[in-house]
């Protein structure tokens, strides 16, 4: 296949267009492997985005499994696992729950990650309360059995109460540099309580592309390493990058330069968002 010739210079002359998640369709065949930059095009941004408001998938991928962290999360598998919290347990009839936390967690500005900093984060129809200093009481004004899974959500993110609004969180990568609506740059935090068993990649580049046959042109141009799509049209043919979770339901379109576990998430694009948490460089 023939691929057209746009002007990368024009393209990404803002700088505003750097970069993607990394994903390959095929099942890993090594171990990961540590460094490199995960680039990814991402749709969803706007100039009114902060660290408190924009929900588009920019923003999304931006908080979960980069800078931020929730208090459970769906593995790859699909099943429902703790990530802030150990534990957690619910009345019979699904108002009241308490979550116990992990006690070796800080934010990136150093300071420790304790309840009130979920209590400062969560907006539930109820209440949150510490009950202790890493465990909460969450008192629900309607029955909610399925409470653990809904934290698991990019609006549930864990701040800190000190700084909710300043982008420093506990996820595996820290803001280098954040541009509303255009760039977010992230770097690898060294020594993160998840240990060396997660997040490979030395840094990750989001980069607001609006256009979609934009983003799919960046991908076919080598420019980044994974963009989100809905229409594969314009990237059939190309042996060397994945449309995923198929090519008959395709959400996202990742270099098979990326290498990713032998099952990823689907419940949300970019393996459940959290691509630069779980995917390496073949």
């Amino acid at each position: 296949m023939t691929r057209s010739v746009m002007d990368r210079r024009a393209l990404f002359a803002t700088g505003a267009a750097a970069a993607l998640l990394a994903a390959t369709g095929v099942s890993a065949a090594s171990l990961p492997n540590r460094g490199g930059r995960l680039r990814m095009a991402l749709s969803g941004a706007l100039r009114s985005d902060s660290w408190a408001q924009g929900f588009g998938l920019f923003m999304q991928v931006a908080r979960q499994g980069l800078i931020f962290d929730t208090l459970t999360e769906i593995a790859a598998d699909g099943t429902l696992r703790g990530e802030l919290a150990t534990g957690w347990q619910g009345s019979a009839d699904g108002r009241v729950w308490h979550f116990d936390l992990r006690n070796d967690v800080r934010f990136h500005d150093g300071r420790p990650m304790t309840a009130k900093d979920i209590v400062a984060s969560l907006e539930l129809e109820g209440e949150v309360a510490a009950t202790a200093a890493h465990q909460v009481r969450i008192t629900l004004a309607e029955p909610a059995m399925d409470l653990p899974f809904t934290l698991c959500a990019p609006q549930h993110v864990i701040r800190p109460r000190h700084a909710m609004d300043a982008g420093i969180g506990t996820g595996l990568y820290q803001v280098r540099r954040f541009t509303p609506g255009q760039q977010l740059l992230a770097d690898r935090v060294a020594d993160h309580y998840k240990g060396t068993s997660v997040g490979w990649f030395d840094s990750v580049e989001l980069v607001s592309i609006p256009s979609e046959p934009v983003r799919a042109q960046a991908l076919a141009e080598y420019l980044v390493e994974a963009a989100d799509l809905r229409d594969p049209k314009a990237l059939v043919g190309f042996d060397d990058i994945a449309l995923l979770p198929s090519p008959r339901g395709v959400t996202h379109a990742v270099s098979r330069g990326v290498a990713m576990p032998a099952k990823t998430g689907q419940h949300r694009p970019l393996d459940n968002l959290r691509a630069a948490e779980r995917w390496w460089f073949a």
